[in-house]
């Protein structure tokens, strides 16, 4: 195989999608609980954004960012409608919305603040991408191995602290970042007095309060944002995955007032926004508000933690439910890959979020008999792995 190994993955040779469903060169189905990693939103082959895309295939494809495009600026509007949040940058990823927003922290410190060196402030356990200052942002030492020296300027405070918050802004403060949500660091939320007193800081000390959604965005957790639902409002947003619902696709949001650190030669991508990649949000954002999807989602979320918490928690081995929306984890006093394996094994795809939590992401489309079949499968999964454990042995497929 000619492909760096950077990937740990399943033998598994997905061929075709639809809905919350996916099935494999050998004709075996599987119920997709991990959307493509929180991209499939609206479920796999998605009919109005398969159009738009392929509408779009028959006009154009891609041009520069030096000419006009009209595309970005319908969806940036629609954004815009939807955050507060005036300005957007297009690009191809979640790395390079969370990069883009670093450098704009970095030109507001200086520019706005007076800062020579101006920080970034981040979490623990937080996740914010693979480039350099991406990975230097977030709080898991286990991304940055290996990859020394790395950028400097960021400050890494304890999450859902808040006497460590007070004292950990300082004079150098540019920008705290942060997910509502943290999903790569075990689904766990943020608090309502953690999040409200940030943003009384942030607001007091004239620092900008940039929110990481590329994985919370697009529905993920009941409202289009978790900030919406969380009663605060960010200056700069991130966001991707689901908002091209397969397609690469990201943006960075910011309020009226900074456009004038991010103007001519500050930043560029030469594919984000080009007009399919905007095709494909401008048909996703319109169904997340034009139908009943976050609706209907909301209810089927709601059916998901009541059986998750009625069922799982029975298990000696489940330490902990939590989650908002479509997105929940299951915390286990073991590793969690064995019961990654089983649930494949028995039709069922989630994956992990740290070594001991089931991260559990199906499409804002799923149904309510799949969630009820999901759970029954983790359920019983469950139960042959205690046994198994209980043994003595290890289960291995």
């Amino acid at each position: 195989m000619a492909l760096f190994p950077t990937y740990l993955r399943s033998d598994l040779h997905l061929v075709r999608g639809e809905g919350s469903w996916l099935w494999d060169d050998q004709g075996k189905r599987y119920l997709d609980f991990t959307s493509g990693l929180g991209v499939c939103n609206l479920g796999h082959t998605h009919p109005e954004v398969k159009s738009a895309v392929q509408k779009q295939l028959n006009h154009l494809w891609h041009v520069s960012n030096l000419f006009h495009i009209p595309q970005q600026e319908e969806v940036s509007a629609l954004l815009a409608k939807e955050t507060e949040l005036k300005y957007a940058f297009f690009c191809n990823s979640g790395a390079e919305s969370v990069e883009a927003a670093i450098k704009l922290a970095r030109r507001y410190g200086s520019e706005s603040k007076g800062l020579s060196q101006p920080e970034v402030v981040t979490f623990h356990s937080s996740f914010h991408g693979r480039t350099l200052a991406t990975l230097t942002a977030t709080g898991q030492e286990k991304v940055k191995q290996g990859f020394a020296p790395l950028p400097e300027g960021f400050r890494c405070l304890p999450y859902n602290d808040v006497e460590a918050l007070e004292s950990g802004l300082t004079e150098h403060t540019a920008a705290v970042l942060l997910e509502i949500i943290q999903g790569e660091g075990g689904i766990c939320p943020a608090g309502s007095d953690f999040l409200k007193r940030l943003e009384r800081l942030c607001r007091q000390r004239n620092i900008l309060l940039m929110v990481d959604e590329v994985q919370t965005g697009i529905g993920r957790t009941g409202d289009l944002f978790a900030f919406q639902h969380a009663g605060i409002q960010p200056d700069v947003v991130t966001v991707a995955k689901g908002l091209g619902n397969g397609f690469p696709v990201g943006a960075m949001l910011g309020r009226s007032g900074l456009e004038k650190h991010f103007g001519p030669g500050s930043h560029a991508s030469t594919f984000g926004g080009n007009p399919l990649a905007m095709a494909a949000a401008k048909a996703v954002l319109q169904e997340m508000t034009e139908t009943d999807i976050l609706i209907r989602a909301k209810q089927t979320a709601q059916y998901l933690q009541n059986q998750l918490e009625q069922r799982l928690s029975l298990h000696a081995s489940v330490v902990d439910i939590r989650g908002q929306g479509l997105m929940w984890g299951v915390e286990l006093n073991q590793p969690v890959a064995p019961l990654i394996r089983i649930l494949q094994e028995k039709g069922l795809l989630a994956v992990m979020a740290g070594p001991k939590v089931l991260r559990l992401l199906p499409p804002l489309v799923t149904e309510v008999a799949e969630v009820e079949q999901a759970v029954s499968i983790i359920d019983e999964s469950l139960h042959l792995l205690e046994e198994v454990v209980e043994d003595g042995g290890v289960f291995n497929l």
